[in-house]
């Protein structure tokens, strides 16, 4: 009969398991308590590094659904329950074995499939998320800046006079550059912009027809 300390602790790696993003399990054998403590720090405050009995965590992991190699829990077993970006914490878990090789890293659950330790290598390779944002929102920059110089290009030539051949291979540039164009028209540049060129396009439209 299970007492009531296995069955509480069953329950907490149940919800581990359902609440986490990846699970990464581990052998921590030859550890010390200050590396285990190091581990958890680079992990972050999302994660949790949990040493585990094997015997309840397959109980948790059928409980929970999960379906859990058994030749993961061989051996002293923990256990990565990943909360925050998945890559991150395999970057994390990546760093640290390299420093320590006593931690062994021998496979998990990503996204509910079952991932070998290879699989786990190349997702700690790929880039963060937000490093991901930054890049996107560095190309969404750089397209607005482009877009705001093509429709400043246009309203000079207009302004200018420039006849409707000339207007017309700068209108041409901005349909080209539509899906930016899309992006521009909510941001308060763009707005601006837009009714002076439709302002002024027609009567030059006009001067040459005439």
């Amino acid at each position: 009969m299970a007492t009531p300390e296995k069955t509480a602790a069953v329950a907490e790696i149940v919800e581990d398991f359902r609440t986490a993003n990846a699970t990464v399990l581990t052998e921590y054998r030859g550890l010390s308590v200050g590396l285990m403590k190091q581990l958890r720090r680079s992990l972050g405050v999302k994660n949790k590094y949990s040493v585990v009995k094997n015997t309840l965590t397959k109980i948790a992991a059928k409980e929970a659904g999960v379906d859990l190699d058994p030749a993961l829990l061989a051996g002293p077993s923990a256990v990565a329950f990943i909360k925050g970006d998945p890559i991150d914490a395999a970057k994390a878990l990546r760093d640290f074995a390299k420093e320590n090789p006593l931690l062994v890293i021998k496979g998990g659950i990503f996204d509910g499939k079952a991932v070998t330790t290879a699989e786990i290598m190349q997702l700690a390779n790929l880039e963060s998320r937000e490093v991901l944002l930054a890049k996107i929102a560095g190309a969404m920059k750089a397209s607005m800046s482009k877009a705001a110089r093509t429709f400043d290009a246009l309203r000079i030539k207009m302004e200018a006079g420039a006849p409707a051949p000339v207007v017309a291979e700068v209108v041409a540039e901005v349909k080209a550059e539509a899906p930016v164009a899309e992006v521009v028209t909510e941001a308060p540049v763009a707005q601006d912009a837009t009714p002076e060129v439709v302002a002024e396009a027609a009567p030059a439209a006009e001067s040459t027809e005439n």
